[in-house]
């Protein structure tokens, strides 16, 4: 009888995109791979995960091209700066790796998820819509699922709006239709529910077949969003752009348990989930059942991570 999980180890990739600048959001994605690991093998208990820990713009090193799931965060700058630079030849290479993988061998294949920055490349990679500065966004904002959204699994659990951590000055807008299709992608989410409102910004894609991503940041917790709103400078920054009442309601909303707790807890565990499902046949691993919400729980979960969520699942 065969063990499930034995055949190989789940290997994911965190392709971090902050130019080597310090920040919360790398804790955070291996908190996250953490606990996603924790839930894998509680139901596959000989299945090993490894974690390769890539930064191709200040070290200029290449995504793996041995993973299964690949997570490539946001970071500082320019995007269409950035493009030009030597290190996004190969970020735009494993795009393009990952959807021809799956275009062979099926949602087997390997699959990524892109995060602001990666995800401003990859809509400038796959030319599905224009990339353009804007004035700079930063704080707990909604966001508003499309029609197709609603019905796909990334935002199935959230009804109509969801709350997200944004912290951008560049926008995708003037969505190239035909492009997508061809593709076979589809735009997932926007700033505004009727697309000009309170912003054109497009927020999240099905780029292609493995490949989907947000501009807002899933994996913005607690202690992360705390960290940067209780900086004087800035605290000081939202208060001269949206007003002090405006900046307190932020701060009151993170102990909100249906808010920016809710995408935390249910966006990338989610995709984590169905893109581990996806491959387990593959693999003779046992599926994990998908990630839920109890709000009276929420708090405790995105404000202190297990021990083992600070420290497991890295070989970097």
């Amino acid at each position: 009888m065969t063990h499930a999980g034995r055949s190989r180890p789940l290997r994911i990739g965190l392709i971090d995109m902050n130019n080597g600048v310090a920040n919360q959001a790398i804790r955070s994605f291996r908190s996250i791979i953490a606990t996603f690991g924790e839930r894998v093998r509680a139901r596959n208990p000989h299945l090993s995960i490894t974690t390769s820990h890539v930064q191709p713009r200040n070290l200029g090193e290449a995504p793996p091209t041995d993973c299964d799931l690949y997570l490539s965060t946001g970071g500082p700058d320019a995007p269409v700066d950035g493009f030009k630079e030597s290190w996004a030849t190969g970020i735009r290479k494993f795009f393009d790796r990952i959807v021809e993988g799956q275009l062979q061998h099926g949602p087997s294949a390997p699959a990524a998820f892109a995060v602001c920055y990666s995800f401003e490349i990859a809509v400038m990679h796959f030319g599905v819509a224009s990339m353009i500065p804007r004035e700079r966004k930063f704080g707990i904002m909604p966001v508003y699922p499309t029609e197709e959204g609603l019905a796909h699994s990334m935002f199935a659990p959230f009804g109509d709006r969801l709350f997200v951590w944004e912290h951008r000055s560049w926008q995708a807008v003037d969505l190239d239709e035909k492009r997508l299709k061809e593709l076979g992608g589809t735009l997932l989410a926007r700033e505004s529910r009727d697309g000009h409102t309170k912003g054109r910004g497009l927020m999240a894609f099905q780029f292609s077949r493995g490949i989907e991503g947000t501009i807002f940041h899933p994996e913005a917790d607690r202690p992360g969003v705390l960290n940067w709103l209780e900086r004087p400078e800035q605290a000081k920054a939202v208060i001269e752009t949206y007003g002090e009442l405006i900046y307190k309601r932020m701060t009151k909303t993170i102990d909100d348990p249906t808010r920016l707790a809710r995408t935390y807890a249910l966006l990338l565990p989610g995709w984590l989930a169905r893109s581990f499902n996806a491959m387990a046949q593959e693999h003779d691993w046992a599926q994990v059942e998908m990630p839920t919400y109890d709000a009276a729980l929420g708090l405790d979960a995105f404000g202190r991570p297990t021990e083992a969520a600070a420290t497991v699942g890295s070989n970097s």
